[in-house]
């Protein structure tokens, strides 16, 4: 399977990089659609998604800019790291999705809580979730919107190890 993926990292990593990117804003594009074209809001925990997805996005486009062998090190170590964030996030709200809580309360919007309320105590009530975090609203092929972000950043973060195994190893 990998015969063909570590020639284009070896050749064109630059590429990968734009297209990682240019993919990552296709699906923050696909998101706003759902929101403002379908009438679907975001919970908290979808909202985060969308910014480990958008710093994902610009990770991979200012790497993909650069020629140097050390920052597409450092560029693929973010990815990873904002992928694994983002898988990590999306995990947890399929989840609540898959184990609903029993008290079933819309809760308070993303911004309603880091407005009100000090980083310490808002964190904390943005990844414990609401109810409106376990509503599956939106579905493809059996899975949510979560199962499907989770999917993709595990991919993403399964080609940032790539990227860094073979720099590395070169």
């Amino acid at each position: 399977m990998l015969s063909w993926v570590l020639p284009v990292i070896d050749g064109a990593i630059s590429r990968v990089y734009l297209g990682l990117g240019a993919v990552c804003f296709v699906m923050l594009a696909f998101g706003l659609y759902l929101q403002h074209g379908v009438g679907l809001d975001p919970c908290p925990m979808c909202i985060v998604q969308r910014y480990a997805l958008l710093f994902v996005a610009i990770i991979a486009l200012l790497t993909g800019a650069s020629g140097k062998k050390c920052i597409h090190l450092l560029g693929a170590a973010l990815l990873l790291i904002g992928a694994g964030f983002g898988a990590f996030v999306a995990a947890r709200q399929s989840w609540l999705q898959w184990y609903p809580p029993e008290i079933a309360t819309c809760g308070r919007d993303f911004y309603g809580m880091i407005e009100s309320f000090p980083l310490n105590r808002a964190i904390p009530m943005i990844f414990r979730g609401s109810g409106d975090c376990a509503k599956v609203d939106w579905a493809f092929l059996g899975g949510s919107l979560a199962n499907w972000s989770f999917v993709c950043f595990t991919l993403i973060g399964v080609l940032a190890l790539l990227i860094l195994w073979r720099k590395a190893t070169r």
